[in-house]
């Protein structure tokens, strides 16, 4: 690998067992008792960090208020620090709070605590997490807003009102986050559906037209302010988070990634449209060959985070040997990119011999997973 590649871990990939449906107790040392946030950054510093190739600088993504908060804030900011990990992404935790739209609600009560929550995350990031942030001013933090709570499950004409007050809380957040100091990268995280059957903002489309929006109407400046692209969510819906990136890249909006995957298309991993948000983590296949060329010749060298589940039958072990591959396999697929015959590949396309530009990315397909075992290996 030549230069540096910013991978960000999420806090909440760590935990012993999602419930519902399945086990909540597969990883028993990964319990809110015997885990907390500081552990899982010496966890990833000691166990992961030492897995990876050369190049590879880690971050850590956390949400406010049970993952960091006031009391664990210092604690925390300390064990970045003297791991050498850096604070990539931090989120409010609204889902946990207001299931009645939060900072869109049409409850002017929920409304007005979800706003303060969303201020406090700001505060936090500014305060004693500040001593956390990467000294290099593009890889500061991203703040991401999840649309998780920004959700309904009726259809009234009502939904309109509800969007202008996630335009007026958006805005205000924007501004409190830009007296603070204003360098942060604010980011939209859409999601169709999850915790509500449907959310505001469920497109990477729809995101950017949000943003666009809020500096007509409102003027708020589009510097630093843009998408967390998801794979797995423009997927669960069988949308194309290829072209999403084109988008992304056009609109000067791509500021975080989180690079998961439902499965379906690598024709192993079950999952995809229509499915639950499984989580996966990053795999080796053509889109995401092609993603890796779009988003570096973009320019983008920020995190790219690896939302992720571990599956619910793991052990410890195998929960960090599938962090350790999401990883792996990205970079696989970025090799694979960078040694594409682009001569090659356009010239087939302006003649359309597609068979033989698909042959071209099969090659290169195949050499990501090559990669792929030369990283691991080692």
């Amino acid at each position: 690998m030549s230069g540096s590649s910013y991978h960000s871990i999420c806090r909440w990939t760590f935990h012993s067992g999602k419930g519902g449906f399945v086990p909540p107790d597969m990883i028993p040392e990964w319990s809110s008792e015997k885990l907390d946030t500081p552990g899982m950054i010496e966890l990833v510093a000691d166990r992961i960090a030492p897995r990876l190739p050369e190049g590879v600088e880690l971050g850590i993504e956390l949400h406010y208020d049970y993952e960091v908060n006031e009391e664990n804030a210092v604690a925390v900011a300390d064990t970045l620090a003297r791991c050498g990990l850096s604070l990539a992404l931090i989120t409010p935790g609204a889902h946990r709070h207001f299931a009645y739209g939060g900072i869109a609600s049409l409850d002017p009560d929920e409304r007005r605590e979800a706003r303060l929550y969303g201020a406090r995350t700001v505060d936090l990031a500014y305060g004693p997490l500040r001593k956390a942030w990467h000294p290099d001013p593009d890889l500061v933090p991203s703040l991401v807003l999840w649309n998780g709570s920004f959700g309904y499950d009726l259809a009234t004409p009502e939904i309109a009102r509800m969007y202008s007050n996630l335009k007026e809380s958006v805005a205000e957040l924007c501004g409190y986050e830009s007296k603070a100091g204003g360098e942060l990268f604010v980011a939209i995280e859409p999601k169709p559906n999850e915790g509500h059957p449907a959310l505001l903002l469920p497109t990477v489309a729809s995101a950017i037209t949000f943003w666009n929006s809020l500096h007509r109407d409102l003027g708020i400046p589009l510097e630093r302010k843009g998408v967390n692209k998801e794979f797995g969510h423009s997927e669960m819906v069988g949308l194309d988070h290829v072209y999403d990136t084109v988008e992304e890249v056009d609109n000067g909006m791509l500021v975080h990634m989180h690079l998961n995957s439902q499965g379906y298309n690598d024709g192993v991993i079950l999952g995809g449209p229509g499915k639950y948000d499984i989580d996966h983590g990053t795999r080796i296949n053509g889109m995401n060959i092609a993603i890796a060329g779009l988003v570096r010749r973009s320019g983008f060298s920020r995190w790219k985070g690896h939302d992720m589940q571990v599956r619910p039958y793991d052990n410890a072990e195998q929960g960090i040997d599938r962090v350790v591959r999401s990883i792996l396999s990205w970079e696989a697929c970025g090799r694979a990119e960078r040694e594409l015959d682009y001569g090659q590949l356009n010239e087939s396309l302006e003649k359309r011999d597609t068979a033989r530009a698909e042959d071209i990315m099969h090659e290169a397909v195949h050499n990501a997973f090559h990669h792929f075992k030369e990283f691991y290996a080692t």
